[in-house]
């Protein structure tokens, strides 16, 4: 498995975080089981197979790490969103986000360009072209406005 396909399983679990009352350790340790990527893979390649030891250690890590900042997270997103509450944006495009944002800011092994450029690709097979748009120019301006 790749690191893209890691952090795409990634996003898929922080927005699984948005309407579950199971911890991230709980909400990994089910749904990263090869019994739970058998099933789904069916469904979907991005399961075809389940992640090694150091990905599925990386995906619990930043599940984890945007469960734990996720106030903080929320508070970048909303802050760069100008012009839009938090509560009108799509929980999908809210977890790419934070995934990012976690990755940019927590994740030494992580480029920053290589956050957010996973991210606007991510977007590109969830969301409409002018979400992703918007998702771009917030993880932009994020970028510019904290981390340089």
């Amino acid at each position: 498995m790749t690191r893209s396909t890691a952090r795409e399983i990634a996003v898929h679990l922080a927005y699984e975080l948005s309407f579950t009352a199971l911890s991230p350790e709980e909400l990994t340790a089910e749904r990263l089981t090869e019994e739970r990527f058998e099933t789904l893979s069916a469904e979907d390649e991005l399961y075809a197979a389940p992640p090694e030891k150091d990905q599925a250690a990386y995906i619990r890590g930043v599940v984890r790490g945007v469960a734990e900042h996720a106030p903080e997270l929320d508070g970048y997103i909303a802050k760069y969103a100008r012009g839009w509450k938090f509560e009108r944006i799509p929980l999908v495009a809210a977890a790419i986000m934070r995934v990012a944002m976690y990755e940019a800011m927590y994740r030494d092994d992580v480029d920053v360009g290589v956050a957010i450029n996973e991210a606007v690709e991510i977007a590109k097979k969830y969301e409409t072209p002018e979400t992703v748009k918007f998702i771009n120019g917030i993880l932009g301006s994020f970028t510019r406005g904290e981390l340089q």
